[in-house]
């Protein structure tokens, strides 16, 4: 089995950064791609970046050339930098795996961690 816990949320004002970050334990699994997601309660559950096993990433529009996705020395470890900072940020993230193609979206992933919040004031 594979658990996903997800820590370095918080409260930033607008402009500011965060890095989240995702440990992975449990028995090994071969995920052909892992992502970062978001949700606002009364939405759906919004994918924001995606990187996969060769190292291709994929980012949501409204993030592009502000968040960062990247995997750690260890390969049990996602992070998330996430840079300039909008109110419209704040949300519960995510991290997830899966074996499919990396794309955003929710429901092409198997594995989910427990969401840790984020908050950006202005």
């Amino acid at each position: 089995q594979v658990q996903l816990v997800e820590s370095g949320g918080g409260s930033v004002q607008a402009g500011g950064s965060l890095r989240l970050s995702c440990v992975a334990s449990g028995v090994s699994y071969s995920s052909n791609c892992m992502g970062w997601f978001r949700q606002a309660p009364g939405k759906k559950r919004e994918g924001v970046a995606t990187i996969d096993s060769d190292g291709r990433t994929t980012y949501a529009d409204s993030v592009k050339g502000r968040f960062n996705i990247s995997k750690g020395d260890a390969k049990n470890t996602l992070y998330l930098q996430m840079d300039s900072l909008k109110p419209e940020d704040t949300d519960m993230y995510y991290c997830a795996a899966g074996q499919y193609a990396c794309s955003l979206y929710a429901p092409g992933f198997e594995y989910w961690g427990q969401g840790t919040q984020v908050t950006v004031s202005s």
